[in-house]
Order: structure tokens, then C-alpha cells, then sequence
């Protein structure tokens, strides 16, 4: 099995920064696929990028030039940097994980494993 925890949730202003980690335990070759997600109030739960164990990324549109993915392998980390925040980023931030290749499209479906979620609230 494979645990994994997020961190460095909580509230900001808008355009502010946030920098979320999640750290992975248990098989960890079963997580060479790390991916985000969020789920706001009343909303469905959306992705909002991923990283294969290389480093390779993909955002989703919304996010795009605003969020990077990055991991450190040997910690068995991987990190989401949120810049530029916006109030309609606030959500509940989930991490998940999956054995193969990141699937071509970021649906929550596709993961395995996933973390307990960590909020993020950006205010106005």
C-alpha cells in the first residue's frame, strides 16, 4: 500500500503564493505517477496537474502559468507551488498516486492512492 500526506494548506489573500507538499510511505514504486486534484464546495473533484517520476508535467488550463509541479524522489515528495492564487482556487487540495505513466487525461478515476486533502481558502 502507499500512504500519502499533504502539507502547507491554509488561507491567503488573492495573488498570493502557496506551496503545498505531499509525501509519500509504503511502496513507493507504486507512485510514479503523482498527480493533484482540488474539490471546491458543491463542486466536483477536478485535477489540476500531475508529474511522471521524470518530471515530466501537465496542467490543467485553469491553472496553467500560474502552478508548477516539481518532486524530489529521494524524499518521496512531490510539491505544488501556487502563484497568482485566485478566491475560485479555494478548494480542497487532494494528492494521488498511480504505478504507471500520468493517464493522457487528469481524472480522479486513473489514481490509486490518495492523501487526506489539505485547504486552501484565498480571500478577495
Amino acid at each position: 500500500q502507499v500512504q500519502l500526506v499533504e502539507s502547507g494548506g491554509g488561507s491567503v489573500q488573492a495573488g498570493g503564493s502557496l506551496r503545498l507538499s505531499c509525501t509519500a510511505s509504503g511502496y513507493i514504486y507504486r507512485t510514479r505517477c503523482m498527480g493533484w486534484f482540488r474539490q471546491g464546495p458543491g463542486q466536483e473533484r477536478e485535477g489540476v496537474g500531475s508529474i511522471s517520476w521524470s518530471g515530466t508535467t501537465s496542467f490543467a488550463d485553469s491553472v496553467k502559468g500560474r502552478f508548477t509541479i516539481s518532486r524530489d524522489n529521494a524524499k518521496s515528495t512531490v510539491y505544488l507551488q501556487m502563484n497568482d492564487l485566485k478566491p475560485e482556487d479555494t478548494a480542497k487540495y487532494y494528492c494521488a498516486a498511480v504505478s504507471g505513466s500520468c493517464p493522457a487525461s487528469l481524472v480522479h478515476n486513473a489514481f490509486s492512492f490518495w492523501g487526506q486533502g489539505t485547504q486552501v481558502t484565498v480571500s478577495s
